[in-house]
């Protein structure tokens, strides 16, 4: 096999696990997950905001997931740990996933919509884009986008600083996608950096020693 179709391959399996991760852990607030292989195995880190629903009593949840993964995917001797979202509104996965909730319940996709973008913003981000798509109020097919902030959409910032992710909603009008970006404050250096003066006792004694230098 070429390096590039084994590439391929990598990802199509993470896509999957990623998939699968975000059904079966859809009330533990799912956050996304990191695959690393290593000569030992394969590392696996999920994030989710509630980490005891994943755990289980005694371990036993996080034993099962991983009997399941290692025989769903084929992955070698599989090793999972469980990491606690800290900011879970600007995590972009568990946003999607708690607006896909919000309308499965039977709430209004606009609502859902403007409460995660809020939500996100007061969590203190630097920007927010919600857009929603499907049949949402006819039998053709179109979206709405929601956006707050500052959103960058090309260049080093839109790499460095927007994280996305997407979802989908089954309903009885047919299916709907939700995709959410989030651009973070922390992720993009300062333009400027502002220096603080240094008070003026030690710059009269940086002065006096120079002068005593120079005698």
């Amino acid at each position: 096999m070429s390096a590039i179709k084994n590439i391929m391959k990598n990802y199509a399996k993470s896509a999957e696990l990623d998939e699968f991760l975000q059904k079966e852990l859809a009330d533990a607030g799912y956050g996304g997950v990191d695959v690393f292989k290593t000569p030992i195995g394969t590392r696996i880190t999920i994030f989710v905001t509630r980490p005891g629903l994943v755990i289980g009593r005694r371990g036993m949840g996080i034993r099962d997931l991983t009997s399941m993964i290692e025989k769903k995917f084929g992955l070698p001797n599989p090793q999972i740990s469980v990491l606690e979202v800290e900011v879970p509104e600007l995590n972009p996965m568990v946003m999607a996933n708690r607006i896909a909730q919000n309308i499965v319940r039977g709430g209004a996709f606009r609502r859902a919509a403007l409460w995660a973008l809020n939500s996100i913003m007061n969590a203190g981000a630097m920007g927010a884009e919600i857009i929603i798509s499907g049949k949402l109020r006819s039998e053709r097919s179109h979206y709405e986008k929601y956006r707050a902030g500052v959103v960058p959409k090309s260049g080093d910032p839109a790499l460095k600083a927007v994280k996305e992710a997407s979802g989908h909603v089954l309903l009885k009008m047919g299916l709907y996608g939700i995709k959410v970006r989030i651009a973070l404050k922390n992720a993009i250096p300062p333009e400027v950096e502002i220096i603080e003066k240094k008070p003026e006792e030690s710059v009269q004694k940086e002065e006096e020693g120079v002068a005593e230098t120079k005698e």
